[in-house]
This record gives structure tokens, C-alpha cells and sequence, in this order.
């Protein structure tokens, strides 16, 4: 074998050694990066688990329990679940010296707000030594107002709106739009009220009829539960089931609410200025792992390299 030969074996040799080499370095570092991401991944997970301990552990000191009805009310947004299982466990904390609801609702579903409406009572049964209160921030109207009527007070801002008792249904009607871009209607039903105020179809007054003793069904139901809550305080004006709001003033002067003040002037005021705890709902692993993931970890890491996070 000539010299030339052998050289060139040689070259072809140490080229496949170092891309080999190569081939196993690029291994290594897709292992370490997996470890790593599956490091970071279980430290979320635990991060988030230590803090939803740390959320749900009972506190102990005396404190006001605050629980926030903040939205339009409804069974995928503030519902039920929201709102009773954090006044529950309140109510069950012997450190808590009074339980406020506070409302910032402009109301939705009559149903969400009955039963959390229920449920506020059932509480107050069960605890009649805990006083519960509805503070009004910005608005507590229709649903919302519904369900600061279930509190023993009703606390608003000066400024606040409240009120709006009342119940709506809308709709829109595309009978003329269709007729103008020459759009047919072809529905079929099983059922000869199936397609109840349907907007592609020409308004029946006797669907109308039906639907309007539904509404005022579900109002009367409404005007039972403010009256049950708020008793005598109320005074004798038809105005009040109308629909209409009032400021937080305006409606003192009504019976819809006790006193002016907020969350804070109360625990100043009345609670011997304790400590004030937010009681949240409780959230699955899942979901606190999301809301950890990307700053679960920022102080370990702050820690370790000496930084901080903006």
C-alpha cells in the first residue's frame, strides 16, 4: 500500500472519529436539555403545589375574610363555585371576625344569582354569630345586587350604582334584511312552539305573550328575594322593581343600602382595623402550574445568578 493511501485513511479515520465524537457531544446536550425542562417543568409543579398549600392552609389570626364577586355573572365566569366554596371556608375559619362579598357586578344569569343568593343564607344559618356583609365597589345591579341582598348589610360608595331590578330578554329580528337580500327560511321543528322567538322568522304576539310571563316569572322571583333580604329597610316605592339604578346615596335613602364605605373603611371602623384576607376559589394543579410556569421559577434564579426579573 503506498504512503499516499495510507495518509488518506488515515484523514478518513480521524474525520469519522471527530464527527462521532461530534454525534456524542450533540447527544449529550439534547439530554441535558431534556433534564433540564423536566427539571423545570416538576419545579412548577411544586412551586405551584407549596403555594397552593400555602393559599389553603387556615390563617389563624384574627383577620375580615373578603371574597370578590367581580364580573358579569354567569356559570362559566362568576358562578357558584366562585363564590361559595372561599365564603365556606371562611366561614369556617374561627379567625375570621366577619366575611365581606365584595361586588363589582353589573348582574347576568337569575339563576347563578339565586343559588348563590341561597346559599349565602344557608351559610348565614349555619353561622349566625358571623356577620356578612356586601360591600358595593363600583356597581352591584340586576344579579348582582340580587346577590348582595342575601347579606345581613349592604355597604356601598357614595358613588356606586345599584339597583336595576328587573329582568330582560333581547333579541333582533332579520325578517326585512332577508327579504331584501332575498334570503329564504326553511326551518323545521317537532314541536309547534319549537322555534320560540326565532330572529329569521316574523314576530308571533303570542310567542311574545308567553315569553314576557316567563320574564315577569323570573322577576317576581327576583323582587321575593330583595324583599326577604332587605325587610323593612326598603321603602314603600314602586320604583324600585322598575329597573332603575340609583348612586350608592340615592339608594340609602331607599333601604337598598345601610351605610357608605368600602372594604377598608369597614375593617378600620367596625373590625378593630384587622388584617383583611382575600379567600380566592380554589384552583386545580393544572392551573396553578400555568399561571407558575415562567415565574415559579424567577427566585431560585435570582437567587442562583444573582439577578433580578423585570
Amino acid at each position: 500500500m503506498s504512503d499516499s493511501q495510507g495518509w488518506e485513511r488515515d484523514l478518513l479515520a480521524k474525520i469519522s472519529l471527530q464527527s462521532l465524537k461530534e454525534q456524542r457531544a450533540e447527544r449529550r446536550l439534547r439530554y441535558i436539555f431534556r433534564f433540564f425542562v423536566l427539571a423545570y417543568i416538576a419545579a412548577a409543579f411544586y412551586f405551584a403545589y407549596q403555594r397552593g398549600q400555602a393559599v389553603f392552609a387556615e390563617i389563624t389570626e384574627p383577620h375580615v375574610a373578603v371574597v370578590a364577586i367581580d364580573g358579569t355573572i354567569a356559570s362559566d365566569k362568576v358562578n357558584a363555585a366562585v363564590v361559595v366554596k372561599p365564603l365556606e371556608r371562611a366561614a369556617e375559619n374561627e379567625a375570621v371576625k366577619a366575611v365581606l362579598l365584595k361586588i363589582n357586578s353589573p348582574g347576568g344569569s337569575p339563576v347563578q344569582s339565586g343559588v348563590i343568593y341561597d346559599e349565602i343564607k344557608r351559610i348565614k344559618s349555619e353561622h349566625p354569630e358571623l356577620p356578612i356583609l356586601a360591600v358595593v365597589e363600583d356597581i352591584a345591579a340586576s344579579g348582582g345586587y340580587y346577590i348582595a341582598a342575601a347579606a345581613d348589610e349592604i355597604v356601598a360608595d357614595k358613588a356606586s350604582v345599584v339597583g336595576s331590578i328587573g329582568v330582560r330578554s333581547g333579541s333582533f329580528g332579520f325578517t326585512g334584511t332577508m327579504e331584501m337580500l332575498g334570503v329564504e327560511r326553511r326551518l323545521i321543528t317537532s314541536g309547534e312552539n319549537k322555534a320560540l322567538l326565532d330572529p329569521f322568522s316574523p314576530q308571533n304576539q303570542a310567542e311574545v305573550e308567553h315569553f314576557r310571563t316567563v320574564v315577569g316569572s323570573i322577576h317576581e322571583q327576583f323582587i321575593d328575594a330583595v324583599k326577604a333580604g332587605r325587610g323593612e329597610r326598603l321603602l314603600d316605592d314602586p320604583a324600585i322593581f322598575s329597573g332603575l339604578v340609583w348612586t350608592g346615596e340615592q339608594g340609602l335613602e331607599l333601604g337598598l343600602v345601610d351605610s357608605l364605605g368600602s372594604v377598608y373603611s369597614l375593617a378600620r371602623e367596625r373590625f378593630d382595623d384587622v388584617a383583611v384576607k382575600t379567600y380566592e376559589p380554589p384552583k386545580s394543579l393544572i392551573e396553578q402550574v400555568s399561571s407558575q410556569l415562567g415565574v415559579a421559577l424567577l427566585a431560585p434564579l435570582e437567587s442562583l445568578l444573582g439577578v433580578r426579573w423585570l
